[in-house]
């Protein structure tokens, strides 16, 4: 399996004969909308920079496409112009059905909460995610995580925006999944508590992970103020560097 990191929390899956692209944000710097907040963190468009140079090169290849929610930092316009464009084979949240239809995207698939289903071959289960602490997560809306098992290839949870809840706790104890993708900014609006796990929860997170963890959704969009350096520091002063990707845009892991 080979995971590219695209940037924010866009990646492609390759297995040996799939490509899975996740929660595509595709256009240029700024073309996603206005800041998603104006006194906190430095307003400025999202996302705040382009797509690395050869990163198109790999979405094109581009066989199915899964999507965890509805916000402009993981299906913007570009992405859904490619994905009508080329007729990909959507999957998503049952949740989502009906406004991903709207948009004239190939639904090919919905997954309910979880909910084992058939997936390429192997499996997919929709993981309960909470986009925030307190109130602000009834706003945020639907989110949907996924526990994924592909033929010869280890097992993956996607946790996408969330805060650690017992959903995802008991996905990294009992599932023990292979690898798990953490939202690892700290998103955060100029109101409210954090739309992600604070730092704490991100180290938590990492803790009871059984196997490689990767930190995504970093240093993309305005409201995220986490770090790669401040992560990778964290992560050498709480002896979990060893354990996490911290990759950088366009950098692909193969494991």
């Amino acid at each position: 399996m080979k995971i590219h990191h695209i940037r924010n929390a866009t990646m492609v899956i390759e297995t040996s004969d799939k490509v899975l692209l996740i929660d595509p944000m595709l256009g240029s710097k700024g073309s996603a909308g206005p800041p998603f907040t104006l006194f906190r963190f430095k307003p400025l468009k999202n996302p705040i920079l382009d797509l690395p140079g050869t990163a198109m090169e790999i979405v094109e290849k581009t066989t199915h496409c899964l999507i965890t929610h509805l916000h402009p930092d993981h299906l913007d316009k570009g992405a859904i112009k490619f994905l009508v464009d080329n007729n990909t084979p959507i999957i998503c949240s049952i949740k989502d059905e009906k406004a991903l239809k709207k948009q004239g995207l190939n639904l090919t698939q919905t997954v309910e909460y979880w909910k084992k289903s058939e997936f390429l071959g192997g499996s997919v289960e929709g993981i309960p995610a909470r986009h925030g602490y307190g109130f602000v997560a009834k706003p945020m809306g639907n989110v949907m995580g996924y526990f994924i098992q592909l033929p010869n290839e280890q097992s993956l949870y996607l946790s996408s925006d969330t805060i650690y809840t017992e959903d995802v706790h008991i996905v990294l104890t009992i599932h023990k999944p292979d690898i798990s993708v953490v939202a690892a900014g700290s998103a955060q609006l100029d109101i409210f508590q954090p739309l992600l796990m604070t730092m704490e929860d991100i180290l938590k997170f990492i803790k009871n992970a059984p196997g490689k963890v990767i930190a995504n959704h970093l240093e993309a969009v305005n409201h995220c103020p986490t770090t790669r350096l401040g992560l990778r520091k964290e992560l050498e002063k709480n002896g979990l560097y060893e354990k996490t990707f911290v990759p950088e845009d366009g950098q692909f892991i193969e494991i």
